[in-house]
């Protein structure tokens, strides 16, 4: 008899990270609760319109009804970039300069109360090699994995299934996986569309041409 396929409560914001993320596991018969952390800031109303397309497109009975959790954070962020539009990271900026203090801290802490609920035995998210910042460190997710067992009072376990990839590695592998669904950018356009000048629309173009793939983003300009 086939085993039961596992159930991973999954991060989801709809960029290529987590989208590509989410594809691997499907193709591991893994089922997937996809969850999505609502907190005001500029860019979720584009990144909901994409995320629902994409896991529309993806046409798989493993795929739950998309959970969305609202966190509203602009008490504790105050006159803060992803709030006001204002001095948003551009392009040429470096790594830290998107930093969202504390963010996968609330993002785990929600999820694995979600999976909790829902007999889930692991929370995904979809880090990468090249991430920075000391949130997304393997300690640090051991940590969290520790925390959020004691706390609900059941085993849910904490993994970053594409870690030890880079974004050039991730985009190889996409296959027919639907990237004109996805979205990453800090500042969208009308009509939900890549700004073309963030930092994140910045390294999304350089992710592409690395692995001289056509990027199939509408961007502003």
């Amino acid at each position: 008899m086939p085993s039961s396929p596992k159930v991973f409560c999954v991060l989801v914001s709809g960029g290529l990270d987590s989208a590509l993320m989410l594809s691997r596991l499907l193709r591991s018969r893994t089922r997937v609760i996809p969850v999505y952390v609502r907190c005001g800031f500029t860019w979720e109303a584009a990144e909901l319109y994409w995320l629902r397309r994409f896991l529309s497109a993806q046409r798989s009975a493993r795929v739950a009804e998309l959970r969305v959790i609202d966190v509203p954070m602009r008490s504790l962020y105050g006159a803060h970039w992803s709030f006001s539009r204002r001095r948003t990271p551009g392009a040429r900026s470096p790594d830290r300069a998107v930093y969202l203090p504390g963010r996968n801290l609330i993002l785990l802490s929600l999820a694995g109360i979600v999976a909790a609920r829902s007999r889930a035995s692991t929370v995904a998210l979809g880090i990468l090699r090249s991430n920075p910042f000391s949130d997304a460190t393997p300690r640090f997710l051991a940590t969290m994995s520790q925390a959020i067992s004691a706390a609900l009072g059941t085993r849910v376990r904490v993994l970053a299934p594409v870690r030890h990839l880079s974004k050039a590695q991730l985009l190889a592998g996409a296959g027919n996986v639907p990237l004109a669904l996805t979205f990453s950018c800090l500042r969208p356009r009308a009509g939900h569309r890549h700004c073309g000048r963030c930092n994140k629309c910045a390294e999304r173009r350089r992710a592409f041409r690395s692995v001289r793939l056509a990027d199939p983003t509408r961007y502003a300009r």
